[in-house]
């Protein structure tokens, strides 16, 4: 073979292979006398056994006035129960190879095991043990405390974080979305009786799923399940009773500027809010989203990095939770080009709107898609947390089987239509987050205000 068609040979990639079937497990769900609803998974390709207790109550129910109270708690589950100290909780994880942890993002609370199948009894105990009866010991708490007071601190000077709490504000308004992080006075105002009185009245058997995968007896383990859950009870608040305010409805293009004297670069976000995780045109919108800027073949990576040099990277982000959504472009580009690069940000949110979007850009996305989404499966964890997912947020029961044909299905003319209606570039929020004085003339042309503040979130005077 010559060198011209070694050269001819590389520049065509190989053709994608024909899609194999999932050949996924068929789930088992039972539910308990007091409502905890469990969910058997099967697969013995591997000696591991994986528990996930998910609880259908996430950072966006924290009480009003006291921001960070689920993360609070999640962060304090291992450091104490009626029997154990935070230490033998340790050991005792360690001692069996296994991990144990606990965290929760705006819509839900998850607490997570993996060991060895030898040791399930084991790890299954220690689970049921930091999440029904823990002790919040005050010198835990105030440890706990500290820490994310010096992480508080430490978050403000990532301009990343100050660009999400912005953008937050200004697209959820009063909604619990807005919230991205707690506050120090509400980390002070927490208290252990608050945290007891927190945990029982959200920690209720009637919100949660526990989901088991991997090696175990089927019989056995529900046996053990009984054993360690049947005699929990609770009648506190579930997710589906708690009504949120509607995101604030935007009519105009604004521009908010946080200001960093001397930046040497600017982080952008460009946003409006956009479909919830159920809504019906999701998967047009992922295929829209993965065409426009989701991974380092999209449309704004290959404008932004590859021909304008302007930034290391440009992407979108679809943000479908349980109440709302939004739909974001970011980049971190150099100072200079801020203006330029908003130029090139407003050229493709608009040409995909007012474009079909070509076969072949349309049949690589599915490829990407469809070619991902069995790596997701792969692991037991991985298996496990998209589980969760479907019953956390009420997808049909048959969602991993159908992903792929329902990725496949999608048509060009659904993905512009998606961009229309969800795409609003008139009325978008932008956030900067960079030194204000070297910006202002750059971004005046793109919005109708400008809005300026400070590191600490607070509004400053033009």
């Amino acid at each position: 073979m010559n060198q011209t068609r070694i050269e001819e040979f590389r520049r065509q990639p190989p053709a994608p292979l024909a899609p194999r079937p999932l050949n996924l497990p068929q789930p088992e769900e039972v539910t308990l006398a007091n409502g905890l609803r469990v969910v058997f998974v099967e697969n013995k390709r591997l000696p591991l056994v994986s528990y996930r207790l998910a609880f259908r109550t996430g950072d966006a129910h924290d009480p009003a006035d006291l921001p960070g109270m689920t993360d609070l708690l999640t962060g304090m589950l291992n450091e104490g129960s009626e029997t154990r100290t935070s230490k033998q909780i340790a050991d005792a994880v360690a001692r069996i190879g296994a991990t144990l942890n606990a965290g929760a993002n705006s819509d839900f609370t998850t607490v997570a095991a993996t060991a060895l199948s030898s040791f399930g009894r084991e790890i299954l105990e220690l689970l049921a043990d930091v999440t029904l009866r823990p002790s919040f010991p005050e010198d835990e708490l105030e440890l706990t405390k500290q820490n994310a007071l010096q992480n508080l601190i430490a978050q403000r000077g990532q301009p990343s974080f100050l660009a999400n709490e912005r953008i937050a504000h200004v697209i959820y308004g009063e909604h619990p979305y807005s919230v991205v992080s707690p506050t120090p006075e509400s980390l002070t105002a927490i208290t252990r009786p608050a945290l007891v009185d927190f945990h029982r009245a959200r920690f209720i058997p009637h919100n949660a799923v526990l989901l088991v995968g991997g090696d175990f007896d089927g019989e056995a383990e529900l046996r053990r399940i009984e054993e360690l859950f049947g005699s929990w009870q609770g009648n506190g608040d579930a997710a589906n009773t708690t009504q949120f305010p509607t995101p604030p409805v935007r009519n105009t293009r604004a521009a908010y500027l946080v200001d960093r004297p001397g930046s040497a670069q600017s982080n952008i976000v460009i946003a409006n809010t956009a479909i919830t995780r159920t809504h019906p045109d999701y998967f047009p919108m992922l295929l829209m989203h993965t065409i426009l800027g989701a991974n380092a073949s999209s449309r704004l990576f290959m404008n932004l990095r590859e021909e304008k040099g302007y930034t290391y990277g440009a992407y979108t982000s679809l943000d479908a939770r349980r109440n709302a959504g939004s739909f974001r472009a970011t980049a971190e580009v150099r100072t200079p080009v801020t203006g330029d690069s908003l130029k090139e940000f407003f050229y493709e949110l608009n040409r995909i709107r007012e474009e079909t979007v070509g076969e072949k850009e349309l049949h690589d996305a599915q490829s990407y898609l469809t070619g991902i989404f069995p790596i997701r499966l792969e692991t037991l964890d991985g298996l496990i947390d998209q589980l969760i997912q479907i019953k956390m947020y009420d997808l049909p029961t048959d969602y991993l089987q159908t992903y792929r044909e329902r990725v496949l299905t999608v048509t060009r003319e659904e993905v512009q239509r998606v961009a229309q209606e969800q795409i609003t570039p008139d009325t978008v929020a932008i956030v900067i987050v960079g030194d204000a004085t070297a910006l202002r003339e750059q971004i005046h042309s793109y919005a109708n205000t400008i809005e300026l503040y400070d590191s600490a979130g607070q509004r400053k005077e033009d």
